[in-house]
């Protein structure tokens, strides 16, 4: 798919490209998913078609069957939470592709419009909203722009063909693919990608029991929320390490303010099997809190999250109102200056975190000593008891940024009387210009942070006495040395060694000189 896309943007730029080929991966996948389905229902009357045959098992069955479509679509609805008409599938779109017909960029545009507006019970708006299939950039005027869709799509369809295509194959594919074009578009992609390797770890940590780490996974999540989630990764991450460890997790809650990358995240969700019902991504700016379900002023009807979980963008400049001082967010703290909305990012998420619950998030070191409000409100969130873990990462991990970063792990209710530090800025594999983090540093750090670890230069348990004569500044390196010890040198051994060497340049000079003397040649000074 990756060589599919280098091959086929040409002068497109990479982040429009994406936007067409996640769209039709997405289509291709509720295609698959809801064919796979219909046969199931229909059973034996699933048309089987001759070989050769380029229809659409379903487009045949309900040429067939018109009087019995309404009640099919009904349960459907019932089994796989959405609908999707025969000309509208993947199998259809990819035969008009094949086919150059003239007709396929109005057809598809049906079909996008279709599963935006009517295909699930709650409406989908705007899901395609950035792809513009009358771009120029596809050409210029219908003709030109629908021969390219047709190019497009046929190249996508015969790709797909050679490879297995269940479901979880295509959603690995879509994470693939969103992180190649991260990779490839530099800075811009911290607004939408978390490196899954620091996903990993911020999964494992907030999806282990958050009060007693050492006894395992939890069973449960009932939610979990990313208030900055980007392309959803992070959230997905979090509903697979439950899964894979046994358990359940109730519903996902995300927010995102860029429309592209928030259109991204909703597919990203379908794509991976997370029926709509099962997830709430909302649109819009997390800082001034414009999600209405967000702003209840009753504690009892106020949402809280068993988890929280964030990547948000670093440094972030923000107008801080007077209005927002008395935020019931901010109150208790204070506001983030104007220059970083690090700490604003955090006090947003935690917030909204449930008395047992736990928040990672991922933050520039700056918040960890600078001075002024940010020194406040970090004073208080430590007075209280809601810093748990301190986790410094490597530099140059991220797409966006080549800084060194780490996470913070908070918690209302906590039980030890100090903070964890890990320091794992030393732990990583350098490939070219990025830094990544192995298997074995990840499950390092998850490690240390379940069992409470103390380990020379990586880890240490500060009670709050040492972190409060230090000012409240959490900065790593006061708390845990990463000065190597020097190697002692025995002076008299060193001294009888270079003795044996001087002794060694002598004969091997006077050797020498020797030879130079029967050549008639002038002797080594």
């Amino acid at each position: 798919m990756w060589g599919i896309a280098d091959q086929l943007r040409g002068a497109m730029n990479a982040d429009d490209f994406r936007d067409y080929m996640l769209s039709f991966l997405f289509l291709r996948y509720l295609s698959d998913n809801y064919e796979t389905a219909a046969q199931k229902e229909l059973g034996p009357d699933y048309p089987k078609l001759e070989v050769g045959d380029r229809c659409t098992p379903l487009a045949v069955w309900y040429t067939q069957n018109p009087d019995d479509t309404t009640e099919f679509e009904k349960q459907m609805r019932r089994k796989t939470h959405y609908v999707i008409k025969p000309d509208y599938l993947w199998g259809s779109i990819a035969e008009l592709a094949r086919t150059q017909d003239k007709e396929l960029l109005q057809a598809l545009q049906k079909s996008f419009d279709y599963i935006e507006n009517e295909s699930f019970a709650s409406t989908f708006g705007g899901l395609f909203s950035e792809i513009n299939l009358n771009s120029e950039k596809l050409g210029k005027g219908y003709i030109a722009q629908n021969a390219k869709l047709c190019t497009i799509i046929k190249a996508i369809a015969d790709g797909l063909e050679k490879f297995s295509t269940d479901k979880d194959t295509l959603g690995d594919a879509y994470e693939y693919l969103i992180g190649q074009f991260a990779a490839g578009s530099g800075k811009k992609a911290g607004e939408f990608y978390t490196p899954q390797q620091i996903s990993s770890i911020l999964s494992g940590i907030v999806t282990l029991d958050s009060q007693e780490p050492a006894t395992g996974k939890k069973k449960q999540l009932e939610s979990v929320f990313d208030f900055a989630c980007g392309s959803g990764s992070l959230l997905l991450n979090v509903r697979n390490q439950i899964r894979k460890a046994g358990g359940t997790i109730g519903k996902i809650f995300g927010q995102e303010k860029n429309i592209t990358t928030y259109n991204l995240a909703r597919m990203n969700m379908l794509l991976h099997g997370v029926k709509d019902s099962e997830f709430e991504i909302y649109h819009g700016d997390t800082l001034t809190n414009d999600w209405d379900s967000l702003r209840e002023m009753n504690p009892a009807k106020m949402p809280k999250f068993d988890a929280v979980v964030a990547n948000p963008p670093f440094s972030y400049r923000w107008e801080p109102t007077e209005a927002l001082s008395e935020d019931m967010r901010f109150k208790n703290y204070g506001l983030a200056p104007k220059s970083a909305a690090d700490f604003a990012f955090l006090l947003h998420g935690f917030h909204y975190l449930k008395p047992e619950g736990v928040m990672a998030i991922i933050l520039p070191h700056g918040v960890l000593f600078r001075g002024g409000v940010e020194e406040r409100i970090r004073t208080k969130l430590l007075k209280d008891g809601h810093i748990d873990t301190v986790i410094g990462l490597p530099a140059n991990l991220f797409f966006s940024t080549g800084i060194p970063v780490c996470i913070l792990v908070l918690k209302k209710c906590k039980k030890p009387d100090d903070v964890l530090f890990i320091n794992a800025a030393e732990y990583f594999d350098k490939v070219k210009r990025q830094n990544r983090l192995l298997p074995e540093h990840i499950d390092k750090i998850i490690d240390t942070y379940q069992f409470r670890k103390e380990e020379e230069r990586y880890a240490r348990q500060v009670p709050m006495e040492e972190i409060e004569a230090n000012g409240y500044n959490l900065n790593i390196s006061r708390y845990i040395s990463t000065a190597q010890a020097e190697v002692d040198i025995d002076l008299e051994t060193v001294h009888t060694k270079l003795t044996a060497l001087g002794k060694q340049i002598d004969e091997a000079a006077g050797k020498h000189n020797e030879f130079l003397k029967e050549l008639g040649l002038p002797p080594l000074p």
